[in-house]
C-alpha cells in the first residue's frame, strides 16, 4: 500500500464510505506478510520511499519467484540482485514483464511506472572486470528513475581516459566509483569533483588484493573529502544510497530550504547553547 492508498482510505472513512473496522482490517495487513521461509515488508515503500529489495544469493529459485509475486501483488516494482537465470525463468512464469539482466545479475519487473528523479548519477568503472557490479549500481539506479551515464574502464592505470571524460563527470549530482585492485580511482575522482562520491570495493585482483579488501581499506583511508564507502562488491547499496540522495535533495527544493531551515546568526547558537 503506498501513501496515496492510505490517505485515500482515510478519506474514505472520514466521508462514511468505509467502517473504521473495514479500514482497520485493511491495514491491519499493510506492514508484512508471512510465507513461511520469509516475512515480506510490505510497507517499506511507505516508510522509505523505495519497495524492499530481494536479495537473491542464498535463496531457492522458487523462493525468489514467491516473494517477488507477493511484492508484486501489492502494486510494487521489483528487484531482485544476486540472482540467476533460473530464478528469472520462474519469475517471469508467475510475473510475464519481468526481465533477466546478465551482466548485472538481476531481474526487474516493473509493476507502475517509476517517476523520474531529479539530477543525474554517473557510474564510472575502473576496469572491465568490474563491470557486473557497476551494472548492478546502474541498473539499481535507473530503475528507480534515476539517469544513469556509464564511464566505463577509465581506471589510474591510464589516467587520461578518466580526465577525456571530465566534462560527463562535471554534470554528474552524484557519482559512484566501481574499482578493485588498490582501489586509488575513486579517490582521485572525488578530489576533482563537488558531487558526492560512492565508492565501491570490488573483489577483482590478485592474492594480496584479499578479494576487495585491500581496496575496501585504501577507499576507508582516502585524503578526499566527499567520499563515502559501501561494502565489498555491493552495487545495489551504491546506486540506492544514490537515488536516496537525489530523492533528499528533491524534497528539500520542493518545500525550500530557507522556509525549512531560517538562517541562524552564530552569536544568537552560541547564547542558547549557554
Amino acid at each position: 500500500m503506498k501513501p496515496s492508498d492510505i490517505e485515500g482510505l482515510l478519506k474514505a472513512v472520514r466521508d462514511g464510505l468505509v467502517s473504521p473496522d473495514d479500514a482497520h482490517a485493511r491495514l491491519a495487513g499493510v506492514a508484512t506478510e508471512d510465507l513461511g521461509f520469509a516475512t515480506i515488508d510490505h510497507a517499506r515503500q511507505m516508510r522509505t520511499g523505495w519497495p524492499e529489495v530481494v536479495f537473491g544469493g542464498g535463496k531457492a529459485p522458487e523462493q525468489v519467484a514467491a516473494i517477488a509475486e507477493k511484492i508484486a501483488g501489492r502494486g510494487h516494482n521489483v528487484l531482485v540482485t544476486r540472482t540467476s537465470a533460473e530464478a528469472h525463468r520462474l519469475v517471469a512464469a508467475r510475473l510475464p514483464g519481468a526481465a533477466f539482466h546478465e551482466s548485472a545479475r538481476c531481474i526487474t519487473v516493473e509493476v507502475s511506472p517509476v517517476p523520474a528523479l531529479p539530477g543525474r548519477v554517473a557510474v564510472v568503472c575502473a576496469g572491465t572486470s568490474d563491470v557486473p557490479v557497476a551494472d548492478e549500481a546502474a541498473l539499481t539506479a535507473s530503475f528507480q528513475g534515476a539517469r544513469v551515464d556509464r564511464i566505463y574502464d577509465v581506471g589510474v592505470a591510464g589516467i587520461h581516459r578518466l580526465l577525456a571524460r571530465a566534462a560527463e563527470l562535471l554534470e554528474a549530482d552524484v557519482v559512484v566509483v566501481v574499482a578493485g585492485m588498490e582501489g586509488a580511482l575513486p579517490s582521485v575522482v572525488a578530489g576533482l569533483l563537488a558531487a558526492p562520491v560512492i565508492a565501491v570495493p570490488t573483489s577483482v585482483g590478485y592474492g594480496a588484493s584479499f578479494q576487495g579488501l585491500s581496496a575496501l581499506l585504501a577507499m576507508l583511508n582516502s585524503c578526499a573529502a566527499g567520499l563515502a564507502v559501501v561494502n565489498i562488491d555491493n552495487g545495489f547499496g551504491a546506486g540506492h544510497l544514490a537515488c536516496t540522495i537525489l530523492r533528499s535533495a528533491a524534497r528539500l527544493g520542493a518545500r525550500g530550504t530557507q522556509a525549512a531551515y531560517p538562517a541562524q546568526n552564530p552569536a544568537e547558537t552560541e547564547k542558547t547553547r549557554r
